[in-house]
């Protein structure tokens, strides 16, 4: 029997061992990855309208696979080049920037748990919540409890309208909505405030210490922080485009250096591996060989800071991945990774890092739909070369007793609360409601956006805990210390919790109200132009009563028909410039209608008063009156009531 129980055990280790071989041999073949990647890669490209992109793989210290994919310029006949072609890794850049802050920390320079005002020269952080200042590792942890924000000045087109990041930070200082430690909340603002405190603990600029402690040693030579590009690499970046009107359109150079370390990197993709390879090194990277024939070796870190690093930091939920100290934790078929995603206006970006398998991949697709081609990359990879299979899902048959605890709409933390941005949050809820086959439904714009199914179903599987029906994607709900339900996060989205909004918080409410309300207000004017004679010859006190719901409804109707003007005109120059002069013109609609609305109430109040009309006329009149006082509250809530913005 012992030697039966050997026997066993040595066919199962030869067996494993000879998968092992058989899955290094595959990756390690590089005709075998450039057929799979190509088969994948040209078909999302052209489903998704992107004209450029670039990946490199690197498996067990070197590169074993890069590629460029399309036009780095259209019109030119440029192709992309991996090695030399620059991509906008967007918030990669991001690791850049904590990598810094951990160089100064092994140095002694930063603590990790202090007051980042300690570290402030110029300006404070807000005392929102006291004795509960903001440290590194909340902002390494996106916990800093900042509300979002960045229209006009986090991506722009003009560089003279950029300043420096001292005035930056100051100047663009969001309000802080949680107290820290409490909620994950990306925050491109927190990141770009640790990179001041990098420049001024180490009396450099952010972007001469980055290229001095980081692109040199890693040998990152077609890699800058620095806007405009300089002089050597301008030549190497490739185009922006957008797909308008059946064909690709190029895009101005985008200029992010109000928040440049949270990402103003420009690189090639094989320069973004370089620093991936670091990572694997514990610190170290591999250079050339001296003049003595001899291989040296340039670290940026030790490795107990790597380790330090790339562990869990924060979780919100311990069965979930989480934050480390600035890479985020995924899992995909069982493998841990650590890294980060990144998007400009048109470029998308990924880096994975796999510690376990000695396996880091770095993409990078330009265009609208580039964002498309990348999510689909890693995953891929992992499918075909780490395959799992799908364990089947029971579905609990009494989950229908409890599944109405979970129902409501969901915000993400990481929104705008206190300015015009905070209307961008219309319509980005995401529903929860019961099935009838004891599932939940998670639908809207966001489901499809995460999960390519704006209907998609999740099976209870442990407490607060589910499952996507037929698929890996997993999420989990929050809850208080009472039992109730107060939010919920993504395995995939460590760095983005959500909660629970109230109703009036809904794209369903929102977007019902204002369709009866516009309804409504048609009528008015469409009533105006049929009973034109009739309105005429009112007496002056239901001559004043009609005019205010006249008024009232065509300022509503204005604010809804110019919007759609203004939009249209200025659009695309929303994130980039900010609030335009027409828009601004657009804006006042909403204060006229609001001072148009109040009279409006008020006239019913006189109407009912002094009874002016039959009862069904008086109801009419006073469902005007509602629709108005729902749009007052509509434009003071959504923060659209435009004298901010005069």
């Amino acid at each position: 029997m012992l030697k039966q129980f050997k026997t066993l055990i040595y066919t199962l280790f030869v067996f494993n061992l000879l998968s092992g071989f058989q899955i290094s041999d595959r990756i390690n073949n590089p005709d075998v990855i450039e057929v799979f990647f190509d088969g994948i890669i040209d078909t999302y490209m052209k489903e998704n309208k992107s004209p450029s992109g670039t990946i490199s793989i690197v498996y067990r210290d070197q590169i074993i696979f890069s590629k460029g994919y399309g036009y780095q310029n259209i019109e030119k006949n440029i192709p992309v080049v991996a090695d030399q072609t620059l991509f906008r890794p967007g918030s990669v850049s991001k690791l850049f920037t904590w990598t810094a802050v951990m160089q100064l920390k092994e140095q002694g320079k930063l603590d990790l748990d202090t007051d980042v005002n300690t570290y402030l020269k110029t300006f404070s952080i807000n005392d929102t919540y006291p004795s509960k200042p903001i440290t590194l590792r909340h902002i390494l942890t996106h916990t800093a409890g900042f509300e979002d924000g960045g229209l006009g000045y986090l991506i722009i087109n003009d560089i003279e309208k950029s300043i420096p990041l001292r005035d930056a930070m100051e100047k663009y200082q969001p309000k802080r909505v949680n107290p820290p430690g409490m909620q994950t909340a990306y925050s491109n603002y927190a990141s770009s405030l640790a990179g001041l405190i990098v420049s001024n603990i180490s009396g450099m600029s952010f972007q001469d210490y980055i290229k001095k402690y980081i692109f040199e040693p890693l040998e990152m030579n077609y890699s800058t922080f620095k806007e405009p590009l300089p002089n050597e690499l301008e030549n190497n970046m490739a185009v922006g485009y957008a797909f308008e009107k059946g064909r690709f359109v190029e895009k101005p150079f985008e200029i992010i250096s109000n928040f440049s370390p949270a990402g103003a990197l420009s690189a090639t993709s094989t320069d973004m591996v370089n620093f991936a390879l670091a990572f694997l090194n514990g610190g170290s990277f591999q250079g050339n060989y001296n003049l003595d024939g001899r291989k040296y070796t340039n670290r940026i870190l030790q490795e107990e800071t790597v380790t330090e690093m790339l562990s869990q930091n924060f979780s919100h939920d311990s069965r979930f991945p989480g934050m480390a100290l600035g890479f985020y934790e995924s899992s995909i078929n069982g493998n841990r990774l650590v890294g980060h995603g990144g998007d400009t206006q048109y470029f998308h970006s990924d880096l994975a890092i796999d510690l376990e398998n000695d396996i880091a991949i770095f993409v990078s697709f330009s265009g609208t739909g580039g964002a498309k081609v990348r999510s689909v990359i890693v995953p891929a990879f992992y499918n075909e070369f780490f395959p799992v299979d799908l364990a089947p899902l029971s579905i609990s048959e009494d989950f229908n007793e409890r599944a109405n605890r979970y129902a409501g709409s969901y915000l993400f933390w990481r929104s705008n609360f206190s300015t015009i941005e905070k209307v961008l949050n219309l319509g980005s809820a995401l529903t929860v409601a019961p099935s009838s086959e004891n599932t939940i439904i998670l639908s809207g714009e966001l489901a499809d956006a995460f999960f390519g199914n704006a209907n998609i179903q999740f099976i209870e599987i442990d407490h607060n805990l589910f499952q996507e029906r037929g698929g890996k994607n997993k999420i989990a709900f929050q809850e208080n210390e009472s039992g109730e339900i107060i939010g919920m996060i993504f395995d995939s989205l460590p760095f983005m919790s959500m909660y629970k909004a109230s109703m009036w918080k809904g794209a369903s409410f929102n977007y019902l109200f204002i369709g009866l309300s516009v309804i409504l207000f048609l009528g008015v004017m469409l009533r105006l132009a049929y009973q034109w004679s009739i309105y005429k010859s009112l007496p002056k006190e239901e001559k004043d009563a009609t005019t205010s719901a006249i008024v009232a409804a065509g300022l509503n109707l204005g604010f809804f028909i110019f919007g759609i003007i203004a939009l249209s005109v200025d659009g695309d120059k929303l994130f980039s410039v900010g609030v335009t002069p027409l828009m601004k013109f657009w804006l006042l609609f909403p204060i006229l209608a609001t001072i148009a609305g109040g009279y409006q109430i008020y006239q019913s109040v006189i109407v009912w008063k002094n009874n002016y009309w039959g009862i069904w006329k008086k109801i009419r009149f006073s469902i005007i009156s509602l629709c108005c006082l729902f749009m007052i509250w509509f434009y003071y809530y959504w923060n659209i009531l435009g004298f901010n913005y005069l």
